[in-house]
């Protein structure tokens, strides 16, 4: 009798998550039928109990806020790209039990733009500071040949991209989040804001705008990228974003490549239009 491999997706809070709809989506389309995916409720102080109780039954984890950073020091080994940004989204485990970190969000991001047709951009522009703007910055280091122009609300956020940049190897250059309507002229604009906060600049989509990737997917379509859209422009979604960083899950995990990209985005669609 076969064992049931497990994974599961990790977080707090975590009951809003995609992630369980989109791993059982891929198990069923890989006919990996002694598979499972669960979700599970961890805060940064219950994460070391959590790893420490983890059987060889266990594939691996998906991690979202707040354990993208705290689960390094509990790991045996972590990928460059994950060490690029100091930020884990998936934990590979091992039968004799060694556990590796890896941040599928980054090549998750340049997957996305790709499938888009966008491969090289001159120059981009990134609205907003957080986690997901080092992520950003981190996959324009892989297809931006020139200047990040990344729009931020203060001088300290402004120092953390500088300091990014130069981490990444990318050249940035910050400005202030009032003429964030100046980002829509680089050929390729990444909003990496809460909801909401991009509302504001609709207005300001120019005739012909170049590619838009907003990381939100729920809700979707955004304001922004609905006004984006009727302009013309290409629009890149979060909904995106989430599956081709978990195909690349999918694949690390089970060992199975290439991994189920449209069974996963028909699932996930599915699921979001049914909230």
């Amino acid at each position: 009798m076969s064992v049931t491999r497990r994974a599961a997706v990790l977080g707090s809070p975590i009951a809003h998550s995609l992630s369980p709809v989109l791993h059982r989506a891929a198990y069923a389309e890989l006919g990996l039928a002694d598979w499972e995916y669960d979700r599970f409720e961890v805060d940064e102080a219950a994460l070391p109990g959590f790893l420490g109780k983890l059987g060889p039954e266990w594939a691996g984890l998906s991690l979202t806020m707040p354990l993208k950073r705290a689960v390094i020091p509990l790991l045996d080994e972590i990928s460059d790209t994950a060490q690029s940004v100091e930020a884990v989204n998936t934990v590979v485990c091992t039968p004799d039990g060694r556990c590796r970190g890896d941040n599928t969000d980054i090549p998750g991001m340049v997957a996305a733009l790709r499938e888009r047709g966008v491969r090289q951009v001159e120059r981009a522009s990134v609205l907003g500071a957080g986690a997901t703007a080092s992520s950003a910055l981190a996959a324009l280091s892989r297809i931006c040949t020139g200047e990040v122009t990344a729009y931020v609300r203060s001088e300290a956020r402004a120092d953390e991209m500088r300091g990014w940049g130069e981490r990444l190897g990318v050249p940035v250059r910050t400005a202030a989040w009032a003429d964030a309507a100046a980002a829509f002229e680089a050929p390729l604009t990444i909003a990496t804001t809460p909801a909401g906060t991009t509302d504001a600049l609709a207005a300001a989509v120019p005739d012909r705008p170049g590619t838009l990737f907003d990381v939100l997917y729920e809700p979707w379509p955004t304001a922004l990228a609905t006004a984006w859209a009727d302009q013309g422009g290409a629009v890149v979604g979060g909904l995106d974003l989430l599956v081709h960083q978990a195909v690349l899950q999918v694949e690390q995990m089970t060992g199975r490549s290439p991994g189920p990209l449209a069974a996963m985005r028909r699932a996930g669609e599915a699921a979001l239009a049914a909230r």
